[in-house]
């Protein structure tokens, strides 16, 4: 007779990572949350939000090629955090609050150790996020992932006031841009990073003097910031016309996503710091400014527009909230060129 077991799929191995993940799960619970994990659905209540108009704001990422660093590094508590991040930072561009997070793991073979590491990360950035963690799935796949590697994604659920949604089709002509620092590369570009890195043969554990004693793994495995709170704060105190968050594409397309037709983005480089990391990438790659640009979130994660008058006001929201934020640019006609986002 030839088992489930026999076959690679050990059921008592998921019991038990199911065992070890409860705690971290239950510790991101508020009164809103129904039951407990384990059920086929999740529930969530939403009659307590108090908003008019009520709208769902969808969003789902995962956290891509960051992974291979982590397996490198046999590191994997803060993969979660960059999971729940690239979800929530993204519904939070419409104005959204992220109630509710699912997360999805994969891989060849199941260890219960590491799945709690994983989604230990995963509670931490819902804490963050202000958003529970309702369930998810954890798949055990033989012979479908290289030994020792696994995939990550999320799904999130928000909620905003249809007055009070952000679209970006309120953005004009001589708006502000304000974009709010990033704690690193975040989660996307590591295809070229890895390429970059790897391709010099740089040691990821050795102490780099530019990342202040922190290594290139280190670095690298800097989790994503989440912009939730900060953000929810800025859409409370100001009159946001848009808000890009600033991933896979960098700059150059990203920014251009809030932005009615005519306008173009003119970004002010020098009135922000570019972070070491990003200097270091450049210098290993030879990279151009579009190239850079158009692949790297280059030390700003996120970016608003408002109207001019309303520019000092987000920024002192923002570093209120504990942020780093600056003028980085204005809207304007596009050229023509045509060009969506013009560096200066």
């Amino acid at each position: 007779m030839i088992t489930y077991k026999d076959a690679g799929v050990d059921v008592e191995r998921g019991y038990e990572a199911v065992r070890r993940m409860k705690q971290h799960v239950a510790a991101t619970f508020d009164e809103n949350v129904l039951g407990g994990l384990g059920s086929f659905g999740g529930f969530y209540s939403i009659e307590n939000e108090n908003v008019e108009k009520p709208v769902l704001v969808a969003g789902t990422d995962g956290v891509g090629t960051k992974l291979k660093l982590a397996f490198l590094m046999d590191k994997h508590d803060t993969v979660g955090i960059d999971c729940v991040a690239m979800c929530v930072n993204d519904v939070v561009c419409q104005g959204a609050k992220p109630l509710i997070f699912l997360d999805y793991i994969a891989t060849g073979y199941l260890d219960p150790v590491k799945v709690e590491q994983i989604v230990a990360g995963v509670a931490d950035g819902c804490r963050q996020a202000g958003c529970a963690l309702i369930g998810g799935e954890t798949a055990e796949m033989p012979d479908f992932y290289p030994e020792g590697e696994y995939d990550l994604a999320g799904f999130t659920v928000g909620l905003v006031g249809r007055e009070k949604s952000i679209s970006g089709e309120r953005v004009a002509e001589g708006d502000v841009l304000v974009g709010m620092a990033s704690s690193g590369v975040h989660s996307n570009g590591y295809s070229l990073v890895r390429r970059l890195v790897l391709t010099a043969d740089r040691d990821l554990n050795a102490p780099v003097e530019a990342f202040g004693g922190k290594s290139w793994g280190e670095t690298l495995l800097t989790p994503t910031k989440i912009y939730v709170k900060p953000a929810l704060a800025a859409c409370k105190a100001c009159d946001v016309h848009g808000i890009a968050h600033i991933t896979g594409g960098g700059f150059i397309e990203n920014i251009p996503r809030i932005l009615p037709d005519g306008l173009s983005a003119q970004i002010e480089r020098g009135t922000w710091p570019v972070l070491p990391v990003f200097t270091e990438l450049v210098k290993l790659g030879g990279l151009g400014d579009r190239q850079a640009y158009n692949t790297f979130n280059m030390g700003v994660g996120m970016v608003f527009a408002v109207k001019a008058e309303e520019a000092d006001k987000l920024i002192a929201t923002l570093e209120a909230q504990g942020e780093k934020a600056y003028r980085i640019g204005r809207v304007a006609k596009t050229g023509e060129d045509g060009e969506r986002l013009v560096l200066l």
